[in-house]
């Protein structure tokens, strides 16, 4: 059986590290990214099953980058879980850029795995 695809998109170095790594520990194959430059080269090339995008990127909007995902035709079928430690920003995210699920940082990394396996089996 292949080993399903997660993109993950974070500018904060240890979430990334420690999401990855409990996301391979799964048996996911995992890219990870600390910004969105070149996330739409990322996704050609690694084919992603899965993003998990933080809403907010150093360098970038993830809402933004969300939104285009959505919008495009080759990748809309893409689930998306946006991540924050912006409280009370679920709703404003559900919104304006329409990810699958929505998740607050600090998280309960069994709530990430279920939501991952979730979506995935969606």
């Amino acid at each position: 059986m292949k080993k399903r695809k997660i993109l993950i998109v974070d500018d904060d170095l240890d979430i990334l590290e420690v999401v990855g790594l409990i996301l391979e520990s799964e048996g996911y194959q995992v890219q990870l990214m600390s910004n969105g430059q070149q996330i739409f080269e990322n996704i050609n090339k690694f084919n992603p099953d899965l993003i998990i995008l933080d809403v907010m990127l150093g360098d970038m909007d993830g809402r933004e980058i969300c939104r285009n995902i959505k919008n495009t035709e080759e990748t809309l079928h893409i689930p998306i879980i946006m991540i924050s430690a912006t409280h009370n920003m679920a709703e404003s995210v559900k919104k304006s850029c329409r990810p699958d699920d929505f998740i607050e940082k600090p998280f309960d990394i069994v709530n990430l795995i279920q939501k991952v396996e979730l979506k995935l089996t969606a």
